[in-house]
């Protein structure tokens, strides 16, 4: 028997099991940077099937490894992410969270569960690969500076040295044995704009007395639509009409604490930006930073602007995304694997494909004939769990194919 159709029924061997830990994670979810939960129930999966690690690294990171026959030949990295968010599930199912406010509605209990499935199935082969798997379960996902930037201060991607790293995410829009690559530029960067427009509060009838924050507020985001005017192409991505790169400036928070006849004294908003272009990302902000202040001096209101770098834009290396597209195509099929459009969505995997040659690809986890087709970040989000009956083999797979 060949090493792919091994795994396959290796994959298969384990699925209960493999199921089973994703149920428990979703059922005791925990937020960014407080897994400690999930952490030691994953160094206990780990310790069962005698995979050596190191824990504790940003305080519930894991490294795992597992060394082949000539553990210096190639060293390939596996991602999986560990947080939750806050949002009150509400599907009726067994495997509910417990966790009142808390859920995994991002799939990141798939990805641990499966990348654990990978781990697995990998240690059964150690006599069938030379070279070193090193394995990240990373906290803090979900919010800045992101668990994988800190893991990367930790010295994840050395001793060794990483030749290339993959990771995968749930894709609820994709049908459930199916799964997506994209080459090249893939995912935007995401920074944060937070901005506090102080006036002069009032009685609305005295409109001599007061300077209104909301209307300086109101002209200082009609003023940025203005100046970074976008257009919708045909995969559904915003794009600066001026230059024709992927752009997103939206403000979702604007809080003014007044009343029908009062005027607050200030004024709180809240934005992100995202694009695809390093030297244009600067621009705009510097642009953005000018409109506040040009704005702010014709109303006379002062203004505290704090924009928060964030992730940078995530990339998938050429040659590993084409090996990785190659191995899943062995694995499930041609007919199986899709083209992904560019996403406008950020990732916090990005600052690993900044530094090393990287595949980051779609698990198709979707199933409408089952209903289950509610997208991330949503309170009925779930996933088909036929998904794992590939996730792990295709993971492993995709693995051996890269350390040859």
């Amino acid at each position: 028997m060949n090493v792919i159709d091994i795994i396959k029924q290796l994959n298969d061997q384990y699925f209960d099991t493999i199921v089973k830990i994703r149920r428990h994670i979703h059922q005791y979810p925990e937020l960014s940077f407080e897994e400690i939960n999930t952490s030691a129930y994953i160094c206990e999966i780990l310790d069962k099937y005698q995979i050596s690690y190191t824990k504790g690294i940003v305080k519930t990171g894991i490294i795992a490894v597992i060394q082949g026959k000539n553990p210096n030949k190639k060293t390939i990295l596996l991602r999986a992410d560990l947080d939750a968010l806050p949002i009150e599930e509400k599907n009726d199912v067994s495997y509910k969270s417990k966790h009142k406010g808390v859920m995994h509605a991002c799939g990141h209990d798939v990805h641990t569960a499966s990348v654990l499935g990978t781990v697995i199935i990998l240690n059964q082969l150690k006599a069938e690969f030379e070279g070193t798997i090193k394995i990240m379960f990373q906290p803090g996902e979900e919010v800045l500076p992101g668990g994988s930037s800190l893991m990367i201060k930790e010295g994840v991607l050395e001793n060794p040295p990483i030749n290339m790293a993959i990771a995968q995410h749930v894709f609820p829009s994709l049908e459930t044995g199916k799964v997506g690559f994209r080459a090249g530029m893939y995912m935007a960067s995401t920074d944060e704009i937070h901005l506090t427009i102080i006036g002069k509060g009032g009685h609305a009838a005295m409109a001599g007395d007061y300077i209104n924050p909301l209307i300086v507020s109101a002209h200082i985001i009609t003023e940025i639509e203005k100046c970074f005017p976008i257009t919708i192409d045909l995969e559904g991505v915003a794009r600066n009409t001026q230059n024709n790169i992927p752009t997103v400036i939206a403000f979702g928070k604007i809080e003014g604490k007044g009343a029908t006849n009062v005027i607050p004294e200030s004024v709180y908003m809240a934005g992100t930006i995202r694009t695809m272009d390093e030297v244009w990302r600067k621009e705009i902000k510097t642009r953005i930073k000018e409109i506040i202040n040009q704005i702010s001096n014709q109303y006379n209101v002062s203004a505290e602007l704090d924009i928060i770098d964030g992730y940078p834009f995530l990339i998938n290396n050429e040659a590993s995304t084409i090996l990785c597209k190659q191995a899943a195509e062995e694995y499930l099929g041609k007919e199986n694997i899709v083209e992904l459009p560019l996403r406008m969505t950020a990732e916090d995997f990005a600052y690993i494909t900044q530094q090393v040659p990287s595949c980051f690809y779609r698990l198709g986890t979707g199933n409408i004939t089952k209903g289950i087709s509610s997208g991330v970040h949503t309170s009925t989000f779930n996933i088909d769990e036929d998904a794992l009956k590939i996730s792990s083999g295709l993971m492993a797979w995709m693995t051996i194919k890269a350390i040859e």
